[in-house]
């Protein structure tokens, strides 16, 4: 049979054929066949049609001139009022009428039906455009030229017919009266993809090359052309959509093949798991790419095997059973299967995945402790010590806060000395002494204590009997120290107290009630060596002047720490401080500051400022009295003393001139004290000739020469770097002689002693450690006379004079064994002289002076000839001492 086009706003003119056995029409076209309504047997054929209003809507209303035998719904299908025969339509054609209701517009179409042959596959025909027929409301006609709506085509995918197949035949009015060509262009046809479709330039048939993949490319656009011969345009364009037609050719694919999900154990039916979700690359829009979802399999199956759901459509999993219990099934692993087909077994095509849920922890399980009581004993004193471990079970997971234990004591322990950190390893708690305990007042405790864990219980769940424990603790007596109270004492006394003066006692207490000790007194720390204290009583006397001027004072304060210590087992001791709050009193005369001055020696004017300094403070100190001594007479007669303020005064000359020279003027001061003291100081003046500034000028010729003092300053300057630098090569070749002299005894590689060799370069004491007599250093022996130390010369801070020690005296041929023997007796004999120098600084070794009497060390000051003795025992002594048995005990040669 044979459809005209599909009457709308552009005039459409196709002729679609059906076969008997089956037919198929993309859904977009403007005229739709659909299935359920085209039932066909050999002589009866139903059908509907959709027209597609184009746009307008509700605005078209159709009408059948054949009402009897077709029916159009509200809709715009056309639908078989009864079962038709072919042979009674045959050359009858279904006019149908579309009315535009706002405008007035109507459009007529004419359907004819044809018998087609059963063996010949009938190709769609698409004609290019005609003109339409437009019946206006007053009757009249017109013809229209207007574009053209093509239906698009629709191509399955995968298809394994016999390539090429033919798609549509493409015609134009105009190849009857005309020779023309036809050809298409774009994507698929001479684009790329090229060669997937091509055209019978002839007749106008479109085919299809290969099978097509929708997956790729799920449509194609292609233009259709007619020309003549000569290449004219004969038609416009017209625009071809080809469709794929999806295939179930693809299987759903999961975003992961492994699944992780979690829940809480114990959570209720209907709590959310976790969302699973897959792809298929068909059409979602058709049955192969709608997916559904189930649970194939549950690990383990326990307590039940449905303890998990799944939605067949989101793939969101939920529990729909009670009884997840971490402690019995940690884990659960369900096998999730994805259809397409919407499911359907039989045709659709499936994948699975695996979904692991793993149970989360909740506090469901108390902490229990292992035993009732726990026993400890720490000694008194002592803060920071683990007194007892304390241990619970959980069952709850490791390491979470529904299994981490905290430890709080409920009773027993009213001052806080004790607290319980948690270990967080193994979740022991240690009960740690946090503040010191004394034996004296508290022997024992005993603690209780609860355990719990970092979150709440589970609701429903509760503290058990076993979560309650005893903690015994036992405290040890140790021996403590004396304590002196008040710790410091302070006393306050005036200066100038006399030596064996009694100050006050200081006395420490035992707070070792239960030990019958003895407590002793000593000095532990007295800066000026003032005090004493009595090791029995603790009374402190002064064995010297308390002096509050002293350097060791700091704000009037003095500071002695004496030490008290006990007899236990062990010994204990502890300290004291005593502070001396010193009062001043008047025994510093004052004294005149500066104690040099300059003055020129005609004043113009020429003052000097002189100042009053005491040790003593207020009253004993200022305002001072300022005075000049009546003899000799020439000192009130050449100066003159004015007083300024009452630490001040001003020294000026009286007379217009006086000699150049050093003069020292005495002055009087006397402070403010209640016993008042004077005291008469030598004022040091040089009177010098002054330059134009007022400065002193001592350098007449230099200053006639034209050297001002910046210029003398500078020579100076120059002067002593020239020494410095003389001085720094002297030494420096002092060193480099003594290095040249070193390397000369060096002897061979093998042999070298070089790194026991010590230099100590020649720093030795100050010149008043140089006086001390070197002659014990030598053999008494073989001193001259005139060489030894006149008796009564001595050191100024030598020790009294005591009898001089008797030095052993070496033999002048001895054993070589008695030489330790000898060193011994000689170190020991130095230990014991008070006279042996020096007392306060190091001695100098490396420098002995020129025509020593000791003689040279080669021979060791032997009487003897080398011969005479026998040094093979060296050889004994090492592989250090071979050179010294080679030079001395070996051959002639």
């Amino acid at each position: 049979m044979r459809f005209p086009p599909v009457l709308c706003r552009r005039y459409l003119s196709t002729r679609l054929f059906l076969s008997f056995l089956s037919f198929s029409l993309p859904s977009s076209l403007s005229l739709f066949v659909s299935s359920q309504a085209c039932t066909q047997s050999t002589h009866s054929l139903s059908f509907a049609v959709d027209f597609v209003d184009c746009g307008r809507g509700s605005g078209l209303r159709f009408e059948s001139r054949d009402p009897a035998d077709f029916r159009i719904e509200a809709d715009g299908t056309v639908v078989a009022a009864r079962t038709l025969q072919l042979s009674d339509r045959k050359g009858r054609s279904l006019e149908i009428k579309a009315k535009d209701v706002k405008s007035q517009e109507q459009w007529l179409v004419h359907v004819n039906f044809t018998q087609p042959n059963l063996f010949e596959e009938m190709v769609p025909e698409i004609l290019f455009p005609r003109h339409s027929v437009v019946v206006k409301g007053d009757g009249s006609v017109n013809r229209v030229k207007r574009d053209w709506v093509i239906p698009p085509v629709n191509v399955l995918e995968n298809s394994r017919k016999q390539f090429p197949e033919e798609l549509v035949k493409i015609q134009s009015d105009k190849d009857k009266s005309n020779s023309l060509r036809y050809s298409v262009t774009g994507p698929g046809a001479d684009q790329n993809p090229t060669g997937l479709f091509i055209i019978d330039a002839i007749s106008g048939i479109l085919s299809v090359t290969k099978p097509l993949d929708r997956e790729h490319i799920p449509n194609f656009h292609l233009r259709a052309h007619a020309v003549d011969v000569n290449g004219n345009q004969m038609e416009n364009p017209i625009d071809i959509i080809i469709n794929v037609i999806d295939m179930n050719d693809n299987r759903p694919e999961f975003t992961h093949q492994i699944w992780n999900g979690t829940v809480d154990e114990g959570a209720k039916p209907g709590t959310f798991v976790m969302t699973v979700t897959s792809q298929d690359k068909d059409d979602p829009n058709t049955a192969n790419g709608m997916l559904r979802y189930k649970i194939l399999s549950q690990t383990p199956e326990s307590p039940s095997s449905n303890m998990f759901t799944i939605n067949n459509k989101t793939g969101k999993i939920i529990t729909v059973a009670a009884g997840l219990d971490r402690e019995k099934v940690p884990q659960y692993t369900l096998i999730i299967q994805a259809t397409d087909m919407e499911g359907n077994p039989m045709y659709g095509l499936s994948n699975t995945a695996t979904a692991v849920i793993r149970l989360l922890d909740v506090n469901d399980n108390t902490p229990e402790f292992t035993r009732e009581t726990f026993h400890g004993e720490v000694p008194e004193n002592r803060v920071n010590v683990i007194v007892t471990n304390l241990t619970v079970t959980d069952k709850d997971e490791p390491g979470t806060p529904a299994w981490n234990a905290v430890y709080r004591i409920i009773s027993g322990d009213p001052t806080g000395r004790f607290s319980i950190p948690t270990d967080p390893v193994t979740n022991e708690g240690l009960v740690t002494v946090v503040k010191p305990i004394d034996y004296e007042m508290n022997r024992s405790f005993m603690l209780t204590v609860v355990a719990d864990n970092e979150v709440p219980l589970a609701s429903g769940i509760h503290r058990t009997r076993q979560s309650t424990s005893t903690v015994s603790i036992r405290v040890i007596d140790v021996n403590e120290s004396p304590n002196f109270d008040p710790n410091p004492k302070q006393v306050k006394l005036e200066e100038g107290l006399p030596q064996w003066s009694m100050l006050t006692s200081f006395t420490a207490h035992d707070p070792d009630r239960y030990m019958q000790q003895t407590i002793r007194y000593s000095k532990l720390f007295d800066p000026a060596n003032w005090l004493e204290i009595d090791p029995n009583n603790g009374r402190i006397s002064t064995i010297a002047v308390l002096d509050r001027e002293s350097p060791y004072v700091k704000n009037n304060l003095y500071n002695a720490t004496f030490m008290a210590s006990d007899n236990g087992v062990p010994p204990a001791s502890g300290t004291g401080t005593l502070q001396i709050n010193l009062l001043d009193i008047n025994d510093n005369a004052p004294r005149v500051f500066p104690q040099e001055a300059e003055v020129c020696e005609r004043p113009e004017p020429n003052t000097i400022n002189i100042t009053a300094v005491d040790g003593d403070l207020n009253p004993n100190a200022g305002p001072y009295a300022f005075e000049l001594p009546n003899r000799p007479s020439d000192i009130r007669r050449n100066w003159t003393l004015t007083r300024i303020s009452g630490d001040h005064a001003q020294l000026s000359l009286k007379i217009s001139y006086l000699e150049t020279g050093i003069y020292e003027l005495p002055i009087s001061i006397t402070d403010s004290g209640n016993l008042p003291m004077s005291n008469t100081t030598y004022l040091r003046i040089k009177v010098c000739q002054c330059d134009h500034h007022g400065d002193c000028v001592d350098m007449e010729r230099i200053m006639a020469a034209g050297l001002g003092t910046g210029a003398i300053i500078a020579i100076l300057i120059c002067i002593i770097i020239l020494l410095v630098l003389v001085l720094m090569f002297v030494m420096w070749m002092k060193r480099r002689d003594k290095e040249r002299q070193a390397k000369q005894l060096l002897i061979d590689p093998e042999d070298d002693v070089r790194d026991n060799i010590l230099k100590y370069d020649e720093e030795g004491g100050g010149e008043e450690d140089q006086d001390y007599d070197l002659s014990q250093l030598q053999q008494p022996d073989t001193l001259e006379p005139d060489l030894i130390k006149p008796v009564g010369i001595r050191r100024l801070d030598e020790r009294p004079m005591h009898s001089e020690p008797n030095y052993p005296i070496r033999s002048a041929a001895p054993h070589p064994g008695d030489i330790g023997e000898f060193i011994h007796e000689g170190l020991k004999a130095a230990d014991t002289d008070p006279t042996a120098p020096p007392y306060d600084s190091l001695l100098v070794f490396d420098y002995e002076g020129s025509s020593s009497t000791a003689g040279s060390l080669s021979s060791l000051h032997s009487s003897s000839s080398g011969g005479d003795q026998d040094y093979d025992y060296l050889n004994d002594w090492g592989p250090r001492f071979r050179k010294l048995a080679d030079m001395y005990g070996g051959n002639d040669d």
